[in-house]
């Protein structure tokens, strides 16, 4: 069943990866139009998120804020699509590293790389990257269900010699990598909402005490890498810029946790600044009334 569905659905995801741009992006005010006005997906999520972190805005406000969202959101799963046959030249004049000499100079440190990545603005077009330094870039990501599916993203990344290892392995990949001397660029989204099993930190998101991943920062810790912070900001429809903001060239020698508030801070700057570049389909306050683990740190 997997096979066929791929099968069905990818030659109409290679169609629309081929349309010239202009025409892309008015398919993807037709998504848009299904997506919000028709079929309504996660819009109850979404204003309910919206609300609960911005308390003080008016409805008009909200949903001002909600249906800029929304496009931008079609344009952005769009996009990634469009990473199945984009040139290299039309992924470095739409995504723009700025400042990549901050990166380079932790490169220089001779220890790998943290790289912490936030659900905001582009994540998927960050893998142009990888055309511009030297450390060979490792994603960190969720396996997806669908196996074939899962073996397109592989495909998609190895365009740009890029890696992938699935979240539950990536101690042990990371670990082995270190043993063996390889210096990499580790890319973690880490501003999910993690499964109440592994909630041992809970601290302050946009003003609400929920827990929060820190394996991205427990790894740098533990086997000495430095961590720097990928921002990234749309600049307008189909552009991007993209900074590294170094966090520590030393984690081993960080307060605990100082990472982890470093990198929720700066997210937190940038959706008070634009919150509708912020994936808010994610259910990111899922726990905030949950009971927290008596074993947990909280701040």
């Amino acid at each position: 069943m997997q096979l066929l569905v791929y099968r069905l659905v990818y030659p109409i995801l290679w169609i629309i990866s081929k349309l010239p741009w202009r025409l892309f992006y008015i398919f993807s005010t037709g998504v848009y139009i299904l997506v919000y006005h028709i079929i309504a997906y996660r819009k109850k999520a979404v204003t309910e998120n919206l609300t609960l972190v911005f308390p003080e805005k008016s409805s008009e406000e909200i949903s001002n804020i909600r249906k800029a969202f929304y496009k931008h959101m079609c344009d952005m799963f769009l996009e990634m699509i469009k990473s199945i046959s984009i040139s290299d030249k039309d992924l470095l004049d739409r995504f723009k590293i700025i400042d990549i000499e901050s990166l380079k100079k932790l490169e220089s440190k001779n220890k790998s790389i943290v790289v912490l990545m936030a659900h905001y603005a582009s994540y998927e077009w960050a893998t142009v990257t990888q055309l511009l330094i030297d450390f060979p870039t490792v994603g960190v990501y969720k396996q997806v269900k669908n196996k074939y599916f899962d073996q397109l993203v592989h495909r998609i990344r190895k365009r740009y010699d890029a890696r992938l290892i699935a979240s539950y392995n990536a101690m042990k990949e990371i670990t082995k990598d270190k043993v063996n001397g390889k210096l990499c660029s580790y890319a973690f989204l880490s501003d999910q909402s993690p499964s109440l099993t592994k909630a041992t930190y809970w601290t302050d998101f946009m003003g609400i005490k929920v827990p929060t991943h820190v394996g991205g920062a427990v790894l740098a810790k533990r086997l000495d890498m430095s961590v720097a912070y990928l921002q990234v900001e749309k600049i307008k429809r189909g552009y991007y810029q993209a900074r590294f903001i170094p966090i520590t060239e030393n984690a081993k020698n960080c307060e605990d946790f100082y990472i982890v508030e470093t990198y929720l801070r700066m997210v937190e700057e940038q959706i008070r600044k634009a919150p509708e570049y912020y994936l808010w389909t994610h259910k990111r306050w899922k726990h905030r009334n949950a009971e927290i683990p008596k074993d947990a740190t909280i701040r």
